[in-house]
């Protein structure tokens, strides 16, 4: 019987509105774009918030960190071992890096592949499928254990046609022969991606206190994070007086391994979450004013009904399905167009989001992004549906029948109705435009931010020095020196440079000893990169003091080093520091026993090294030629070489030239991530312009619905009132006045809108105090401009009815019913 009632109501809803197609297509429509910009938001969150990590019993990995340090979850060889002596903890601990350099793939068709350096118990903690061979022993990973690798499903794919036969066989890793002893099962998915495996071979007893990857453990079952804290707070004095060298403030702890990816966007991906709800609502909103005003013409339907024995519940059940089912539509619509948009939108704008992919790539249709559109659909459904069925189950039988049928039920009760919700439309919408004018504003002020240097015309590009060849500092060198000389000679090269890190992304630090000061540990800690000769002038640096780094500063040249202004100011505030000697790293182990005094001979601009939104860090510059080599052996397994060119006209013209020169320098090594220094700049501000756009389209899409709702209800109101004006034209009124009175109407609704958008407005910026810069949460432009401009918007839509009011024929106006 129930089933019967309810194929009945929605029958009927059917019928009802195949007879109304324009009005069911502008509801659908309006529902479509606020449930698809939630959708868009949700796939988001999805990906990155609430899809389990892939790996086996996920939710007992932690990641180990360092609170207050400046790497917070950067590892030493000895901090590594002292957390596999934690065994009552502990089920596994594992450590890896960040396949950062990438690896050359020599041979008949070079290229560059992501890879890893890993501990052999890295497949076991991450339950990782091996396929085919298997993964390292405790033997391949210590030092001398052999040159093993495995591969990634898809690079066994796609480089070797998916040869069972390869395992066991050679691979050529940077001209040197690897043997590949396993593939990794094609469902495993690893932060970061990976192509190859291969192990660290750490020596088992080591004092170096260079940090350079990552660890992470499995807990024992039963065993918390807290429980695990506490472990390691209380054995840290012992690690302390093992490694006297190590910085004593260094800290230990761990936190959730989801919580480590995921922990720096939560919040601007919730806080985007909920402003998305408010373009839904103000859709609510607009198709609720919509109901009202069909559920006003049909009263005398509803009349006629009760009258024949139907219950205020039924007639409100009915109106009910009829917005469940234009929800369900709108959903249907907006799942698709939220899906497209937000692939569209990151790969225009990539948001540098963990577990997305390569530009949005990872995002799909998932059940749970079926189960949130199924539910904000029913509950828009219900939401929009309950104004209208509940005013239809409240009319009064007998007044109705005996009014005509273009007047009966527009009362006071649904006047005031329509006009709250449209009150409640201009209010969510001034709080979605104010959020979104403060982040404009706020990548204003980043885009204005000078960086320190000069980005355009430059192109960079990227070549791992893995492998025995670049074990020494002095080969390096040596193909620094005959890249730069084949980057020059190219013509429409203007100049050509090498380093370990670019300008804005100097991600090293190391600590600094002051010769001549009492040595303290607590002292001083400074970021940290090397450069070969050109490269200051090439971003066109400024030296402010001092000298540049040149050609003559060899590794059998005295050590000298560079400072930035930051430095400076920190370590010697009321002092010039050219001249002066510092010790670099030694207080790392033995691999910088071999570090020699240098001077400062040079201090050179700051530049924005972490990010144009962030202080500059005091910097350490020093050539390339003079890097101790062990730290090079270490540093070419973690971090690229970067080549750096800049050019008189467009960089990608001469991107063929400069790559096979360089192939030609190094002898067949690849280059890879080419881009320009404009590109890398726009990359360092992705997760603010990526917040910009979504909440300037949620804007957007709040103002188009805000307006449509004030035309909606002033258009119904002068036709509601069509009599009512006519009568008082043809009693003298002017026209003007008419005009008047429906502008003036309509902008009381919208200034009380404004008033309390205002109020509430004052909220959200506490919510995204956080991701501005350059511009105070309570912005007084902002404040003022905003609200007239949606006032302006407001007027726009509330003229069009009231020109039409003020052209009516009082003759014609007086015979309409």
């Amino acid at each position: 019987m129930l089933l019967q009632t309810v194929q009945g109501d929605i029958g009927y809803a059917l019928r009802q509105l195949r007879k109304s197609p324009g009005f069911a297509f502008i509801a659908v429509l309006t529902l479509a774009l606020g449930i698809s910009v939630n959708s868009a938001i949700f796939t988001v969150v999805n990906a990155v918030l609430l899809k389990p990590l892939t790996y086996p019993d996920a939710d007992r990995i932690v990641q180990f960190l360092y609170p207050n340090s400046l790497l917070n979850n950067i590892t030493s060889i000895p901090e590594f071992h002292f957390y596999q002596r934690q065994t009552s903890v502990f089920k596994e601990v594992a450590a890896y890096d960040f396949a950062g350099p990438g690896f050359n793939l020599t041979g008949e068709r070079p290229e560059q592949v992501r890879g890893i350096h890993v501990t052999e118990g890295f497949f076991r903690l991450f339950g990782t499928p091996v396929m085919l061979g298997r993964g390292f022993t405790p033997q391949e990973d210590l030092p001398h254990g052999g040159k093993v690798v495995v591969l990634s499903y898809g690079l066994w794919q796609r480089r070797f046609g998916g040869d069972a036969a390869m395992v066991g066989k050679s691979l050529s890793l940077g001209n040197e022969p690897y043997t590949i002893v396993g593939v990794v099962g094609k469902d495993f998915v690893f932060d970061p991606e990976a192509d190859i495996w291969l192990p660290f071979q750490f020596p088992p007893v080591s004092e170096d206190q260079n940090h350079y990857f990552l660890v992470a453990g499995m807990l024992k079952p039963g065993l918390t994070v807290v429980r695990a804290n506490a472990q390691l707070m209380a054995a840290a004095p012992q690690y302390h007086r093992d490694f006297p060298r190590a910085n004593p403030r260094r800290q230990f702890a761990v936190e959730p391994l989801r919580d480590s990816i995921v922990g720096g966007v939560r919040n601007s991906l919730l806080v985007l979450l909920g402003a998305v709800s408010l373009v839904l609502l103000i859709a609510c909103a607009n198709v609720a004013n919509l109901l009202l005003v069909r559920a006003t013409g049909r009263t005398r339907e509803f009349a006629i009904r009760a009258a024949l024995g139907a219950d205020r519940a039924r007639i409100a059940r009915q109106l009910l399905t009829e917005s469940i089912l234009l929800s369900f539509a709108g959903g249907i619509l907006g799942l698709a167009l939220g899906f497209v948009g937000v692939r569209a939108l990151l790969a225009v704008s990539p948001a540098g989001l963990p577990h997305i992919g390569d530009d949005g790539s990872a995002i799909g249709v998932d059940w749970r992004l079926l189960a949130f559109t199924l539910a904000i659909s029913l509950l828009t459904g219900i939401l929009f549906g309950l104004f209208p069925a509940l005013s239809a189950s409240r009319i009064d039988l007998n007044s109705t029948l005996k009014e005509s049928s273009n007047r009966s039920g527009t009362g006071f009760r649904e006047g005031k109705t329509r006009s709250l919700l449209v009150i409640s439309q201009v209010s969510l919408a001034l709080v979605l435009l104010i959020g979104a004018a403060l982040l404009i504003r706020t990548m204003i002020a980043l885009h204005g931010v000078g960086p320190g240097f000069d980005s355009h015309n430059v192109l960079t590009m990227e070549m791992s020095l893995n492998g025995d060849r670049y074990q020494k500092t002095a080969s390096v060198a040596k193909l620094s020196r005959d890249g730069r000389d084949r980057l020059n000679a190219i013509p429409g090269v203007e100049a050509s440079a090498a380093a370990f890190w670019l300008p804005i992304e100097v991600g090293d630090g190391l600590p600094l000893q002051i010769v001549g000061r009492p040595v303290n540990k607590d002292c001083c800690e400074s970021r940290w990169m090397s450069v070969s000769p050109g490269y200051l002038s090439l971003f066109k640096i400024p030296i402010l003091r001092g000298r540049d780094i040149t050609e003559n500063d060899t590794a059998a040249a005295p050590g000298v080093a560079l400072i930035n202004q930051a430095l400076a100011n920190k370590y010697w505030p009321h002092e010039d520091p050219v001249g002066q000697h510092v010790l670099i790293g030694k207080a790392l182990g033995p691999e910088f026993d071999t570090e020699t005094v240098r001077e400062i001979v040079g201090i050179v601009g700051d530049t924005h090294n972490t990010g144009l939104g962030q202080v500059p860090d005091p910097v350490m510059i020093v050539p390339l030629a003079q890097v101790p080599d062990p730290y090079t052996a270490i540093y070419n397994d973690a971090q690229p070489l970067i080549w750096v060119v800049r050019t008189h006209d467009d960089p990608y013209q001469v991107v063929a030239a400069v790559t096979e020169q360089l192939r030609l320098a190094s002898d067949g090594f690849p280059v890879a991530h080419i881009r320009t220094m404009d590109e890398v700049m726009g990359r360092s501000t992705a997760r603010q312009t990526f917040n910009m756009l979504l909440l300037s389209i949620f804007g957007a899409v709040a103002l188009l619905l805000a307006s449509i709702g004030i035309y909606g209800l002033m258009a119904y109101s002068v036709s509601q009132r069509t009599q009512e004006m006519g009568i008082r034209m043809a009693l003298g009124a002017a026209r003007s006045v008419i005009r008047r009175q429906v502008i003036c109407q309509g902008m009381r609704l919208t200034l009380v809108g404004v008033a309390m958008g205002i109020s509430a407005a004052f909220g959200l910026v506490r919510l995204i105090a956080s991701f501005l810069f350059g511009v105070r949460p309570w912005d007084l432009e902002v404040f003022v401009s905003v609200p007239l401009i949606l006032s302006s918007v407001a007027l726009l839509a509330i003229w069009l009815p009231a020109r039409r009011a003020s052209k009516l024929d009082p003759m014609q106006a007086l015979r309409t019913e």
